[in-house]
């Protein structure tokens, strides 16, 4: 099988030593783990604004068969309610995006810059070329 696109092959830039792209390739493999983990927050934040949508449907159909107490409680215990203090769900996104994400990109970014050129993923081409020769 020929791969006319073998753009992939020799990304490993003169004279970097195996351990180095070992470590990249661990880095890679940690910065992979945090982009799910954003993809979680994102499912979280999501979920919750569904939940959310659908308390407001259960109060209104309380309020509809004459329960205006437990619609009442609902609506003052819960709806509108911060998840953690003082934030909701996109606040809580915003900040992972802004602070702890973004460091990590930008530190792998700098990382991967000063000892492969900024070449990407060189441990998964190798793994390839190897794989399929």
């Amino acid at each position: 099988m020929s791969d006319e696109t073998a753009d992939w092959r020799g990304r490993r830039p003169r004279g970097l030593d195996d351990a180095t792209v070992d470590a990249l390739g661990a880095l890679s493999c940690a910065l992979e783990t945090v982009q799910r983990a954003r993809g979680h927050l994102y499912a979280f934040h999501q979920l919750t604004g569904t939940a959310h949508r659908e308390l407001e449907e259960a109060i209104e159909a309380l309020r509809a068969a004459g329960r205006d107490a437990q619609a009442d409680l609902l609506t003052a215990e819960l709806l509108g309610r911060d998840v953690l203090a003082g934030r909701w769900t996109f606040q809580v996104v915003e900040e992972y995006d802004d602070g702890y994400h973004r460091h990590f990109i930008e530190l792998e970014q700098r990382v991967r810059d000063e000892l492969a050129g900024g070449v990407r993923h060189i441990y998964e081409a190798e793994m390839k070329e190897r794989q399929q020769g």
